[in-house]
């Protein structure tokens, strides 16, 4: 990749991973089905500046219940019943694991070994920190946000069966989705729940909707017309990375040792499902045949 496409895969792991910290300001203004609920219809009024996405209506809502009504409406919840902003950034990144299992029961796939093993070492480091955090984050919200990865990953499944031509086209008409259902769960069961719409409960919602969604998915899905997913996808692994040091510095969650042993033991396993562990010299054998059987690869145009 370019530097400057380094650059830019950087920086939208900065942005989702600040975003976190963002939510846990969002959520002090806003209940967090309404907050999720208004964070998608946002989105959606920039449906006229999209193409569509070209695929089956039946895609556009599977995409929209799962990953972006559940995930969403999951994780505010679990943030909001006591999940740290960091550790929520890091326990969020369990999808590549559950994104990889479901891909086997629903689409056939065949996993490699090490997907395998580090899907069963990133659950172990979820466990871990589980453990050392019993006393002080609540169970229940822990199980939300391993909820919103497990949904996260039913919604990869459901857009790559889509196949979608314009993955921008396709989330932002999937945010059609999410406003319904969360807004009526939302008077249901938040009624009376206060509501701030001072600057910095607006501030919040203009970044999740414009910086995370928006500007962040949209270069993820630049990024990712132009090199291979193999390359690209590792560097989500930098989001929980920055998630908990802005947790750190923003909202003074200093992680515990638990933490930073489950964190590493997760990332280790989140590792080996991406692929980024791969020997060296089996690399560099798939890149000479590679080369042999295609011509030499042109420069990513900017």
């Amino acid at each position: 990749m370019p530097r400057r496409h380094v650059a830019l895969a950087l920086i939208v792991a900065v942005i989702w991973g600040v975003n976190f910290v963002v939510i846990h300001v969002g959520l002090e203004h806003f209940p967090p089905l309404l907050f999720a609920a208004l964070r998608f219809a946002l989105v959606a009024l920039a449906l006229p500046f999209v193409p569509r996405p070209g695929v089956p209506v039946r895609y556009v809502v599977a995409v929209g219940v799962f990953l972006s009504a559940g995930q969403f409406g999951l994780l505010f919840l679990g943030i909001h019943r006591g999940m740290p902003a960091g550790l929520a950034s890091l326990v969020l990144q369990l999808q590549a694991a559950f994104t990889v299992g479901l891909a086997v029961l629903l689409l056939r796939e065949r996993p490699r070994p090490a997907q395998l093993l580090g899907g069963a070492l990133a659950l172990a480091g979820i466990g871990i920190i589980a453990a050392g955090r019993a006393s002080t984050v609540p169970l229940g919200a822990l199980a939300l946000t391993v909820g919103a990865a497990f949904s996260w990953g039913l919604g990869n499944v459901a857009t790559r069966r889509a196949r979608s031509p314009h993955p921008v086209g396709l989330l932002v008409w999937s945010s059609l989705v999410p406003p319904l259902p969360l807004g009526a769960l939302s008077l249901l069961t938040e009624r009376g729940s206060p509501v701030s719409l001072d600057a910095a409960g607006v501030a919040a919602l203009l970044y999740v909707v414009v910086l995370s969604t928006l500007v962040g998915f949209g270069a993820w899905s630049w990024l990712l017309s132009r090199h291979p997913a193999s390359t690209v996808a590792p560097f989500t692994l930098l989001v929980p990375v920055a998630g908990i040091a802005a947790a750190w510095v923003a909202l003074d969650e200093v992680p515990t040792a638990a933490e930073l042993t489950g964190a590493a033991v997760v990332l280790a396993g989140l590792a080996l499902t991406v692929g980024l562990t791969a020997p060296r010299r089996r690399r560099k054998v798939g890149a000479a045949c590679a080369g042999s059987s295609s011509p030499s690869p042109q420069p990513a145009r900017p």
